[in-house]
């Protein structure tokens, strides 16, 4: 067990570290992690019960899961036996681009691949409402000259090149993190994918141009889902790598440089088999869905990205763009998770990224008008300054760090078990200079004029008015940082 003042100090060099290094662009918030009521907002009581009857700890490890096409994005979290376990799935209520990684900047791509996020990443002072750092470009993106920053998990439901949430969801989701990192998580993994990679999908897409890049980090999800662990993620000669070992009897330890030869590296048998049968497996159902007459997807021109249909169906002239429905259980959610913002932008309604041969979709009707309510009650405002002046603001007094910059959304055939010699496929995009930081937003977006709170989703509870979420009774957090980080043992 992490003794609490170690893991205090820990997180706290980590976060204002981090500030100094963040970019201002979409936003030009300061980052600082002393009293941010948003940011110490507790698990919702239902989802601590969630976990309860899943066999988790409130403080246990978590991953992030991102899916573009379907619009979801999926909190797992380990449990008692080790295994990551799905926890909670959510609709995505706005990302931007095209199916396929980013590129360059200002190509307003939402990034796919693996990413590692640490306390550093975690803004509390975004303009949109709560958000973490994507990490993108990872080693593997700069290996190849793609460019881009501060791409976000964000809220505000406003996306240039990030996957946005409601405020209340991303608050929720922040939350899960910061419980995460409470517990002893150095950092959790983002895997963020085009689609769910099933055959079906895959063969769907068979002929789009990134599916040499899709079929590498599927091996990623391969590896998850026979192990139900994080997978080790590495990268040399300008691809992934995943679960790497020494070979047996090997002395030196593994080195693996992004744009460098290979180290002679192992996988597990019982590892490499699983994910071998899976692949076969999945390879087989593909070519039958193929010879079956699977129609191949389009590829896009004039793309704007995608929106969960549960938001879409409420918001004027809404559509869902390049998403599609998912299983079907988050569509029948019968009130949208959280606040849609008036001046929320959805996609617009896609012509050339239909299946050949089908129709366009009719657009989403949009729900009826709410009637107009008193304006919601302000829950848990920060204090004035000098009430909380807590020790992670002292800290960054004695330090000299009066705050860095914020989160920005950019403008921007199986494995073998042994030894694996895939070679890079995906194509070297050419590289462009990146552009100047984005100008601070309008008023609309700045922090200031937003509320500095907003409730948990609580599905059980009656609908609320104002597209507002059910269940927004005010919640005051019992557990700020400062009383968490200052407890003693």
């Amino acid at each position: 067990m992490i003794n609490r003042s170690l893991l205090r100090a820990l997180v706290t060099s980590a976060a204002l570290a981090g500030a100094g290094a963040l970019l201002a662009s979409c936003n030009g918030d300061d980052i600082s992690l002393a009293n941010n009521a948003k940011a110490n907002q507790p698990v919702p009581p239902k989802l601590v019960a969630d976990m309860t009857a899943k066999d988790m700890d409130l403080q246990s490890p978590i991953l992030v899961r991102l899916y573009k096409q379907e619009a979801e994005l999926e909190i797992w979290k380990q449990d008692r036996s080790g295994r990551f376990a799905l926890l909670k799935t959510y609709p995505i209520c706005r990302w931007s681009g095209d199916l396929g990684p980013k590129v360059r900047e200002g190509d307003r791509q939402a990034p796919e691949g693996f990413y590692t996020i640490s306390p550093a990443q975690m803004n509390p002072q975004s303009a949109y409402y709560l958000s973490f750092n994507t990490g993108y470009p990872n080693a593997f993106d700069k290996a190849l000259g793609r460019t881009g920053s501060q791409l976000m998990v964000h809220g505000d439901c406003s996306s240039r090149g990030c996957y946005a949430m409601t405020d209340e969801q991303i608050a929720e989701i922040y939350s899960l993190g910061r419980e995460s990192f409470f517990g002893g998580q150095k950092s959790f993994q983002l895997q963020a994918y085009p689609f769910k990679m099933t055959p079906a999908n895959m063969a769907k897409h068979r002929n789009n141009p990134n599916m040499p890049f899709w079929k590498m980090i599927k091996e990623g999800n391969d590896h998850f889902e026979v192990t139900r662990q994080e997978p080790k993620v590495d990268f040399c000669e300008k691809k992934y790598v995943f679960d790497a070992i020494k070979k047996p009897g090997a002395t030196r330890d593994l080195v693996f440089d992004a744009s460098a030869k290979c180290p002679d590296y192992a996988i597990s048998d019982e590892m490499a088999d699983a994910v071998r049968e899976k692949q076969a497996t999945d390879i087989a159902e593909t070519a039958r869905l193929i010879a079956k007459g699977t129609p191949m997807a389009r590829i896009n021109t004039g793309i704007d990205g995608g929106m969960h249909r549960v938001f879409a169906a409420r918001v004027p002239d809404g559509n869902t763009g390049l998403s599609e429905p998912g299983d079907g259980s988050l569509s029948l959610m019968a009130r949208a998770p959280g606040t849609i913002p008036s001046h929320v932008n959805p996609p617009k309604a896609p012509s050339d990224n239909l299946l050949m041969g089908t129709p366009e979709p009719p657009k989403l009707a949009a729900a009826p008008a709410p009637t107009p309510a008193a304006a919601p009650t302000r829950v848990a405002n920060a204090a004035p300054a000098a009430e909380n002046d807590g020790w992670f603001s002292s800290l960054a007094r004695k330090v000299g760090i009066g705050g860095g910059a914020a989160d920005a959304t950019a403008s921007t055939p199986p494995a073998k078990p042994k030894v694996i010699e895939a070679k890079q496929t995906a194509p070297r995009p050419d590289a462009s200079p990146p552009k100047a930081a984005a100008p601070k937003p309008d008023a609309k977006h700045a922090a200031a004029n937003r509320p500095p709170l907003k409730p948990s989703v609580d599905s059980s509870a009656p609908a609320a008015k104002d597209n507002q979420v059910s269940g927004s009774a005010p919640i005051v957090s019992s557990n700020s940082f400062d009383s968490r980080f200052g407890a003693t043992k």
